[in-house]
């Protein structure tokens, strides 16, 4: 007797137990992958919290930084043109007037012109002009202005940032213009070509050596600032010592003499009148009365009389 073997029931079986196992593959794959992230997450907060702890500790150089950091940035790509006008009255002005040469040449500067004389109460005065590094522009300044007693202070910037740009711009669309007339002159072939190209490349070189002259002049001004430095000596005061008897004695004599000189000068103003009145005089007396008066004198009457009196 034959049995009949059933399979028809266990296949769905193992198809079900065949999706629970693939379920369970899926499942701990899923789990794998955020445990793996999870594992990153940490790692990532242990790194910032490491970096926390870093900046903790050196607290120091944090606060270092963020000093440097309020700092105002040195400003890059900027050319100002700086001139300043000092006007001080000092007590020695050669000595002022080395002092101030000195702070120019340890700047790193140098002294231009230079004009000294005196005023009409005779008192020393100097003008110099400066020129030392924008970087140093201030601090010799100042020193300069503390000097003595300081009478005026006149600062300009000029900012020729845009002036600068264009002028180099300028020099190298110059450059490029001058290659190509050269270019063209080597390949020219005619007299009349080359001779044409060569007023042309005379032409241009001369703007370019303008545009250089502007660009070294730019770059001097710009590199240098310029102080006008004016010193003046201080007045002495007068003396506020009582007057002695030497001081009186020798104030009468003055006042003495210049009456004496006084009285000289009028009577030299009035001599020619009185020499022009004597010498009329002298002439009235002399000739003009003597010849007005009768050559005889008239006869007494009494002789007259007298006669009668003898008869």
């Amino acid at each position: 007797m034959r049995t009949k073997t059933r399979t028809g029931p266990r296949r769905p079986l193992a198809l079900l137990v065949a999706a629970l196992f693939a379920v369970a593959l899926a499942l701990t794959g899923c789990s794998g992958a955020g445990g793996d992230s999870g594992d990153k997450s940490a790692a990532d907060a242990d790194d910032k919290g490491a970096a926390k702890s870093d900046l903790g500790a050196g607290g120091g150089k944090s606060d270092a930084g963020r000093q440097q950091a309020q700092k105002p940035p040195k400003l890059t790509g900027v050319h100002v043109i700086r001139t300043a006008h000092l006007s001080v009255r000092v007590k020695d002005v050669p000595d002022a007037l080395d002092k101030a040469r000195t702070a120019a040449e340890d700047a790193g500067g140098m002294v231009g012109d230079e004009t000294t004389d005196r005023d009409g109460h005779g008192h020393e005065r100097s003008r110099v002009t400066l020129r030392v590094p924008q970087e140093s522009y201030e601090d010799v300044l100042d020193q300069l202005a503390g000097s003595g007693r300081l009478l005026e202070r006149n600062v300009t910037a000029k900012d020729v940032t845009d002036q600068v740009v264009d002028v180099d711009s300028r020099i190298k669309s110059q450059r490029a213009s001058v290659a190509r007339v050269r270019e063209l002159m080597d390949r020219a072939e005619k007299l009349s070509d080359v001779v044409t190209l060569e007023g042309e490349l005379g032409t241009r070189q001369s703007e370019l050596e303008a545009l250089l002259a502007q660009q070294d002049s730019l770059k001097d001004r710009t590199s240098l600032a310029t102080i006008t430095l004016r010193l003046t000596e201080t007045s002495t005061p007068p003396a506020d010592d009582d007057p002695g008897f030497l001081d009186a004695l020798s104030a009468g004599w003055n006042a003495f003499v210049t009456a004496l000189k006084w009285i000289a000068i009028a009577l030299a103003a009035v001599l020619p009148f009185a020499a022009l009145l004597g010498a009329a005089t002298f002439v009235y007396l002399r000739f003009i009365r003597r010849n007005s008066s009768p050559a005889d004198a008239p006869s007494s009457p009494a002789g007259d009389l007298s006669s009668p009196a003898g008869d």
